[in-house]
């Protein structure tokens, strides 16, 4: 026994270390709107007049104009519409623990994009410190609400932390900010 203990050791280092760096990689780059099909995107980008979609969930207001495309023809030569929302990946993960009976029983890994009007890719991470700041808190409380236990990733479950992170994301950059969106989410139980 006292032979066998250190290969069993060994054998789950390895199986923790590989399991971490499935969940801790970094998340593909997303895909353009164009190459994904536009998938959840109206053609015109605008939201309908009821503010709601299929399921009856309440959007956000039609979308302001983006700013113009420079001169310069390249964007309408790509087939890119310059009203096309931009996308601005958050640059590291969120790790937040689950805390049950007095002690961490899993952490939960998120992976956040922003959908803004084109110009604001520098404004948001020259930000982003005290967007982190603001989207911990709110995944803070949701955990402690018990929204990643059971079955945490039930649309209506991520509806809700959508809808609390994109209140804080337009408490800092108004209107301009469409959507928070869920790139990548892992829990592992510790």
């Amino acid at each position: 026994m006292g032979k066998l203990l250190p290969i069993l050791m060994l054998l789950v280092g390895v199986g923790a270390g590989i399991g971490a760096g499935i969940v801790l990689a970094p998340a593909p780059e997303p895909m353009e709107n164009a190459e994904a099909g536009g998938e959840g995107v109206a053609d015109d980008g605008a939201a309908d007049s009821t503010g709601e979609d299929e399921e009856g969930a309440a959007r956000p207001a039609a979308r302001p104009a983006a700013k113009p495309a420079p001169s310069g023809g390249a964007d309408a030569e790509d087939g890119e519409d310059p009203n096309a929302p931009e996308f601005i990946k958050l640059n590291n993960q969120f790790v937040v623990p689950v805390v049950a009976a007095g002690r961490v029983e899993a952490l939960v890994v998120l992976t956040l994009s922003l959908e803004t009007a084109l110009g604001l890719r520098e404004a948001i991470y020259n930000r982003e410190p005290k967007l982190r700041d603001a989207f911990l808190q709110v995944l803070f409380d949701h955990s402690n609400m018990g929204g990643f236990q059971g079955a945490f990733t039930r649309s209506n479950n991520l509806d809700v932390l959508r809808r609390a992170l994109l209140e804080v994301a337009q408490r800092e950059f108004g209107p301009n900010v469409f959507n928070v969106l869920i790139v990548d989410i892992a829990r592992q139980d510790v």
